[in-house]
């Protein structure tokens, strides 16, 4: 395996740091991936589920939204918008160089953003989520007591994951004019949803919506003991190989046979 680490342009022009994982000789299909809420493409589970579709032959693209990790831009100027745009400007800079993605997995926020943006995308024949909440505004739980400060004032500076972070009025703006329910109606790609019990960050009840919104076909996987982050090493690959061998039936080669 190797890695190939870039800069690309991202939605609004700065540039975006990009790292693909590489499979040993030929990838039979290329994937993109988009981390959680606040974290990144070097997240622990983002690096392991990386590593292990690598074992199954798949090579991924993982990034940092704007604003955050070794990207360029300010986070408090991002919304659920603009990660759609970051990621369809990802999907653009694989496409220009012969690796288009056929395969999307998002990671809880990310998750939700997969879901927004499969359909602008057309070389995408299969999508996955972990830990994904059925509703953008969801996130905005996660900084509850300063709503009314974000409100009132236009922004407020808020602690999420020991992290400072800036978030603005217009964040909660953009959020709640998401219609992510009709857009999983209209997905019109196989899905798999993996999800677990014992979530304490995005309850299991966010899976039940999304499966419920989506057509077939569809599966659900739970990710039983799992927490939300995937921190042990085993519920990551445990992760990526179901996701490997799910979307076996629907990209590469094999799937056209």
């Amino acid at each position: 395996m190797s890695t190939e680490r870039f800069q690309f342009p991202g939605a609004d022009g700065q540039l975006l740091s990009g790292r693909l994982d590489v499979p040993a000789g030929t990838p039979r299909a290329y994937a993109l991936f988009a981390h959680c809420f606040t974290c990144g493409k070097d997240i622990f589970a983002a690096t392991r589920i990386a590593r292990a579709l690598n074992e199954h032959g798949i090579a991924v693209l993982r990034f940092d939204f704007t604003g955050l990790g070794a990207s360029e831009g300010e986070f408090e100027n991002t919304n659920f918008s603009s990660n759609l745009a970051d990621l369809e400007a990802a999907a653009q800079y694989l496409r220009e160089t012969g690796r288009a993605p056929e395969l999307l997995i998002g990671h809880s926020l990310g998750g939700a953003a997969v879901l927004g943006v499969a359909g602008r995308l057309p070389e995408v024949k299969a999508v996955a989520t972990v830990a994904a909440p059925s509703d953008p505004h969801h996130v905005t739980g996660l900084f509850r007591e300063h709503i009314d400060t974000i409100e009132a004032e236009g922004v407020a500076d808020v602690q999420l994951a020991g992290r400072p972070f800036r978030i603005r009025k217009q964040f909660l703006i953009d959020a709640a004019e998401q219609n992510l329910s009709a857009q999983i109606a209209n997905l019109k790609r196989p899905l798999l949803v993996l999800h677990s019990p014992i979530d304490a960050t995005v309850g299991i009840v966010n899976a039940t919506q999304i499966f419920t919104a989506a057509k077939h076909p569809k599966s659900f996987i739970s990710l039983d003991g799992a927490d939300h982050l995937l921190s042990r090493q085993s519920d990551a690959i445990y992760a990526a190989d179901l996701i490997a061998v799910w979307s076996a039936r629907y990209i590469g080669e094999a799937a056209q046979q």
